[in-house]
């Protein structure tokens, strides 16, 4: 037997620690959460992508009481992104959300089928993204999906 450790490195921040890249992302992606159809779990998600030439594009969750019909706000950006420019990496995602007392304390992480779509849009592009996890306490930001999702089902196992 043998016994793997995997180890992920997750920087934690306060928003004035942040450049003014990630400060912007990060605000899109709490304005996003407006945007946000949850007429059942009323747990509104924002996220908002930058792409490599510095566009920016939002996404939010959209619910349906056919649940799993219901798209995550990561996907509906990732998805936007690659459908409005192919071409260019996305370099950077912000992710917020708030709930009926306001915005989470504690940041909030992406479900299994979004890490999966960060894996493939890295992968797409080979670019590693950088993830911006907000919480009004702190703010993680994480280098790549990999230190996320270290163990990613990618298009080399098919």
């Amino acid at each position: 037997m043998e016994v793997r450790i995997i180890k992920s490195a997750i920087t934690v921040y306060q928003m004035e620690e942040l450049n003014d890249n990630d400060r912007h992302l990060i605000e899109q992606a709490i304005e996003a959460t407006n945007n946000s159809y949850v007429p059942y779990s009323h747990f509104h998600v924002g996220s908002a992508v930058r792409l490599e030439n510095g566009d920016v594009i939002t996404g939010c969750n959209q619910e349906n009481a056919s649940f799993p019909v219901t798209i995550c706000a990561e996907r509906t950006a990732l998805f936007s992104a690659g459908a409005q420019q192919p071409d260019k990496a996305v370099v950077a995602i912000a992710i917020a959300a708030r709930n009926a007392s306001g915005l989470l304390t504690d940041p909030v992480t992406p479900c299994g089928s979004c890490r999966q779509a960060l894996v493939e849009t890295e992968f797409r592009h080979k670019r590693k993204i950088r993830i911006l996890l907000y919480g009004t306490k702190h703010i993680f930001c994480i280098d790549g999906i990999s230190n996320l999702m270290p163990l990613s089902f990618t298009d080399d196992q098919l």
